[in-house]
């Protein structure tokens, strides 16, 4: 997978992402952490300097798999297919906004 590919479905999320109110960050492995300061209206990328309120660590093909609908991100925590870091009340928002 192109993880420029992964970055703009990501981007096109953001807006959904408003009402979160805190910084999530995205360990995916090889690819790095991406941390998107959802506190801020637009939400944006943010700086690796930057603490995030929840951690989902996970690879990029399952994060993709999300955020196209094709996996539940319940079901993926269920089964370890993705790890949380933080508070896990960001993370209930966050599912509700790209889940």
């Amino acid at each position: 997978m192109d993880g420029t590919d992964l970055m703009d479905r990501l981007r096109a999320s953001l807006p959904q992402m408003a009402g979160i109110g805190a910084v999530v960050g995205f360990d995916l492995g090889e690819q790095g952490v991406w941390l998107v300061d959802a506190r801020r209206m637009p939400p944006e990328f943010v700086d690796a300097e930057t603490d995030a309120d929840c951690l989902v660590r996970c690879s990029a093909e399952n994060l993709m798999r999300i955020l196209e609908g094709k996996l539940d991100p319940m079901l993926a925590y269920t089964l370890g297919k993705i790890k949380l870091k933080g508070s896990m009340g960001v993370a209930m928002k966050l599912v509700s906004a790209i889940g």
